[in-house]
């Protein structure tokens, strides 16, 4: 695959940032094999957010030729306070219901689930001096202010009154980019900040230097699309109010799980915000962008419609799809009727691997969730 495939693959939806664009086409014309990372807190049930929107960024780096990392940050979770604070807990989940759900997931979007690696953070940092070293050397080059100025992306606003944990929580994110050698250091665009302090300290620490054929380099940030809680009254007025109103597992009404049957999927978009030729932030829109639009159509996507409206209506790109919903020539109850068999269609392998060999994982991850 030349640059310009791989280069075509990664920018492509959900992508929405990569600082910079110039340096990632650098790293790639080197022909050098790059390096991946995405970490995850451990909590609860994995919404498609997270499970279809973010692997499909990671099954599309697989293709581009890039070693692709999950850190399954159980250190940042029990700090964040997630699952109870029981660090026990958290790191059973992450390594059983966490991995497992993402393999199935890589697999059903055309990827390799075996060509991911999955770090446990704890064990990243277990008998290791460097990386500690690495964190201490990272502390000397950030100011508080940074630090302070980066904690959205614990998901909180923040007070002055918080936790002294929450102030090593973004240290600890910029020391696991170059601790995991991540040239492509990825997230949502809410983990913005984070990213921008690793590539601030990367020429200056001393330890795990990011180097491309033996050229000290900047992390390059990826940021993929944020999915709209589906449950909001009103478009989100910037990208960073969409932070505070995306997808939550800990808003069930708000998120569509990867586990959910089809007609759970059903009940929760009929449920949606999805005002008419309202194409900005719209949930359902996003659905179908991310269910039936990802790869090139090789058939139309048929919109069902009763007669008496107008027949139904074959749709080949999401930019058509787009513009008839703009123009007011498909109505909300069809487009979340199709945006709900579209998404039940593309998760219906993971709803039967739930229902089958998977049954007790989700079965243990329901009674954590309830208990705690």
């Amino acid at each position: 695959m030349d640059v310009e495939s791989k280069l075509s693959l990664i920018l492509r939806y959900p992508a929405e940032e990569v600082i910079t664009v110039e340096e990632l086409k650098e790293m790639l014309q080197a022909g050098y094999k790059l390096n991946h990372y995405i970490g995850f807190e451990i909590s609860g049930f994995i919404h498609i957010g997270t499970g279809v929107v973010s692997m499909s960024k990671v099954v599309d780096l697989q293709k581009a030729g890039v070693r692709t990392q999950i850190l399954l940050a159980d250190i940042h979770s029990w700090l964040n306070n997630k699952l109870g604070g029981d660090l026990e807990t958290i790191r059973r989940v992450a390594v059983t219901y966490y991995v497992e759900t993402f393999k199935k997931i890589i697999e059903v979007l055309g990827g390799d689930p075996a060509g991911t690696r999955f770090v446990l953070g704890s064990d990243l940092y277990h008998h290791n001096d460097e990386y500690w070293l690495l964190l201490m050397d990272i502390t000397r080059h950030l100011t508080l202010s940074q630090v302070r100025h980066s904690l959205t992306i614990l998901g909180r606003k923040m007070g002055e009154s918080i936790p002294l944990a929450y102030l090593v929580y973004p240290p600890l994110q910029v020391a696991d980019v170059f601790a995991l050698g991540a040239h492509i250091p990825h997230g949502g665009i809410d983990q913005r900040r984070a990213h921008i302090l690793a590539r601030e300290v990367a020429y200056k620490i001393r330890f795990y230097p990011l180097e491309v054929d033996g050229k000290r380099v900047k992390p390059v940030a990826l940021h993929h699309r944020l999915l709209p809680a589906l449950n909001i009254s009103a478009k989100p007025a910037s990208k960073e109010e969409l932070s505070e109103l995306k997808m939550s597992k800990s808003i069930p009404q708000s998120a569509i799980f990867v586990h959910d049957s089809p007609e759970e999927i059903k009940q929760k978009i009929a449920k949606a915000y999805c005002p008419p030729r309202e194409v900005e932030y719209n949930p359902v829109l996003e659905l179908l962008r991310v269910s039936a639009f990802r790869e090139e159509r090789k058939t139309p996507f048929v919109i069902r419609r009763p007669a008496q409206y107008g027949g139904d209506v074959e749709v080949w790109s999401y930019q058509e799809l787009e513009g008839l919903y703009r123009e007011g020539k498909i109505h909300p109850a069809d487009l979340k009727n199709a945006a709900a068999e579209a998404l039940a269609g593309l998760l219906e392998p993971v709803y039967k691997f739930f229902q089958g060999p998977g049954a007790k994982l989700l079965e243990e991850m329901k009674n954590i969730t309830i208990t705690r």
